[in-house]
């Protein structure tokens, strides 16, 4: 009787010992590094600079989210339809990449709080006939495929029944294919669309009004089953607005006031 006792104590010992170890926030301070996957063609949240190092408001997010845990960052350039996959798999340890939180997505990994809101636009080419959202109507667009203002504006389109609706691959991708007429307008963020049009990268790229969809918060990713790592991920996030240091990030990659991460009576 003592026997199975005693042994019973120690499998229940070992199990406990083995759920521990299994901790994701554990196992990254262990580890000594963060692999965060983040998008380097949507600036200004990603890019890269001159000297192809990555840049940008989720780089310097989860360099900050490193250097809270104690470990060094590894930016993992992520495109867009990969963020979750790269998740799933083990190849990165969170995403900061600006990811929308809807509920499809949320049921495959876990979503924290919002660390950013974006608003979107309706960016065109000079002599492409648009100057406001509708205009659009019977237009070729395009977006970046399963992205929050892609599945919106392909939404459009169906109820429009005319025009067509062309998905790519990544943001630069549509920014190339607008700069060369193959299509004739997408609609973005408007951080993004203000970087771009500043930059002069593409020619002839104008903003022609606000599209009617509602604010797009995006959250940092995690396994769904970690509950350790995504409430350790609220918190510092909390802690970003609180110190200042989102303000801060929002001042150096976009400028003006930070838009609040709040919805009345939902999120505090």
């Amino acid at each position: 009787m003592k026997t199975s006792i005693i042994l019973g104590s120690l499998l229940a010992a070992t199990c406990l010992g083995t759920a521990a170890s299994a901790d994701k926030l554990d196992d990254i301070m262990a580890s000594g590094t963060l692999r965060c996957a983040v998008v380097l063609d949507f600036p200004p949240m990603g890019s890269r600079d001159a000297d192809n190092n990555p840049i940008g408001f989720d780089v310097d997010y989860c360099n900050d989210l490193a250097k809270a845990l104690g470990v060094t960052a590894e930016i993992v350039e992520t495109p867009f339809p990969d963020r979750i996959p790269a998740l799933v798999s083990g190849r990165v340890d969170v995403g900061v990449a600006s990811t929308s939180d809807t509920l499809e997505r949320a049921k495959t990994v876990g979503f924290t709080i919002p660390y950013f809101a974006f608003t979107n636009v309706v960016l065109t080419r000079e002599g492409a006939g648009i100057e406001k959202f509708e205009d659009m109507n019977g237009k070729t667009v395009g977006s970046v495929s399963g992205t929050f203002e892609g599945i919106a504006l392909e939404e459009n389109v169906k109820g429009w029944g005319a025009g067509e609706f062309r998905p790519y691959q990544s943001q630069a991708d549509v920014f190339l294919a607008l700069s060369q007429g193959q299509i004739d307008a997408t609609v973005v963020t408007s951080t993004v669309a203000s970087s771009i049009v500043e930059s002069g990268q593409y020619e002839g790229l104008v903003i022609k009004g606000d599209a009617p969809y509602p604010v797009d918060y995006v959250g940092l990713i995690a396994l769904r089953q970690e509950y350790g790592m995504l409430n350790y991920l609220d918190l510092f996030i909390n802690q970003q607005v609180r110190s200042g240091r989102y303000q801060e990030l929002y001042d150096k990659w976009v400028g003006g006031a930070a838009p609040k991460l709040t919805i009345d009576n939902v999120y505090r």
